[in-house]
């Protein structure tokens, strides 16, 4: 009798009924009203960029898996929602092609060189956002103006902070914040859009409340802080949370199974972190905008996060057996 082989995989080890597929597809669902609604307020655009991000996220998954030799993953659900995030995070005046190279770099340079699905250690939709901005910036920084019938482009509110202070935001509304009637990338625009998404995926219980409500408490506590040092300079706490990509990064890319730490005490310290960078990158770093930055920057201590509570659990256990 030949031994029994076995493959031990590495942990978490859970119990669940949810396919990668279904998981996958609920993430797309509750994605569907922050993208309607971006394609409601910017057009045909809008909806050509998010096709074209998820046709191009599928077909790069389907050309990697035929030169790896692997099964067929690319209608698992985890091209489609990349491509969706990457629709997201970029505006709705983006050429095409630069949305297609965003898809090469998400798809295969983030995802499929570190091994695939379960093996990338950074967010591939935000890796595929920060090269863009990197080297387009004038293209990732260009916001059509919701409703505008000649892709007329203004700054974001993050922009006009930054590049003109807080006195230029005088005529600001928090509702059209709130709604997504305000200039930035698809996704920026509606956090109600993206609150009812959240509320779906916390019902489906696939995201807790952890990581998203430190990213944002911290991102608040830390701008509050200062907007109560000087109101004259500093942006209240609601303005943050509102405007940029915070309610997106909190929700959707803090909270990636692949990319975040498994443990609560883990998940504080990197939500923490996120919160902390985003609040410090936006008060005086270089880009208006620091979610994304924060995130990857978090995703890359991810490991020794693991790493650190995996130490304590097996200090525990040789512990109670001295002591038992």
């Amino acid at each position: 009798m030949e031994p029994l082989k076995l493959k031990v995989s590495y942990a978490p080890f859970v119990r669940s009924k949810d396919s990668i597929e279904s998981v996958m597809y609920n993430v797309a669902l509750a994605l569907l009203p922050a993208t309607a609604l971006s394609v409601y307020y910017f057009g045909i655009p809008a909806l050509l960029v998010t096709l074209t991000a998820i046709a191009a996220s599928i077909a790069f998954e389907w050309m990697t898996d035929r030169i790896r030799r692997k099964p067929d993953s690319c209608f698992d659900g985890s091209a489609v929602v990349t491509g969706l995030l990457l629709a997201l995070n970029v505006p709705s005046g983006l050429p095409l092609w630069m949305v297609v190279l965003g898809a090469f770099v998400a798809i295969v340079v983030t995802k499929h060189l570190f091994g695939g699905l379960g093996f990338n250690i950074f967010n591939p939709a935000l890796v595929a956002r920060v090269f863009l901005l990197i080297s387009f910036p004038v293209a990732m920084t260009s916001w059509p103006v919701p409703f505008a019938v000649d892709m007329q482009t203004a700054a974001s509110p993050l922009g006009i902070l930054k590049t003109d202070g807080l006195s230029a935001l005088q005529g600001f509304s928090y509702m059209d914040a709130l709604l997504g009637k305000t200039g930035g990338s698809l996704g920026e625009t509606s956090a109600l859009a993206l609150l009812i998404g959240a509320a779906w995926l916390f019902y489906k219980r696939y995201i807790t409340l952890t990581i998203p409500l430190t990213f944002i408490a911290v991102t608040a506590v830390f701008t509050g802080i200062f907007y109560l040092i000087d109101p004259s300079t500093y942006a209240t706490p609601l303005f943050h949370i509102l405007t940029g990509g915070l309610i997106l990064g909190a929700f959707f890319m803090a909270t990636d199974m692949v990319t975040s730490p498994m443990s609560m005490r883990g998940q504080l310290v990197f939500a923490g972190g996120c919160g902390i960078l985003t609040a410090v990158i936006r008060l005086w770093g270089g880009y208006p905008e620091g979610v994304s930055f924060a995130i990857l920057i978090m995703n890359s201590l991810v490991p020794l996060l693991d790493r650190w509570d995996l130490n304590d659990i097996k200090a525990k256990k040789q512990q109670s057996l001295e002591t038992a």
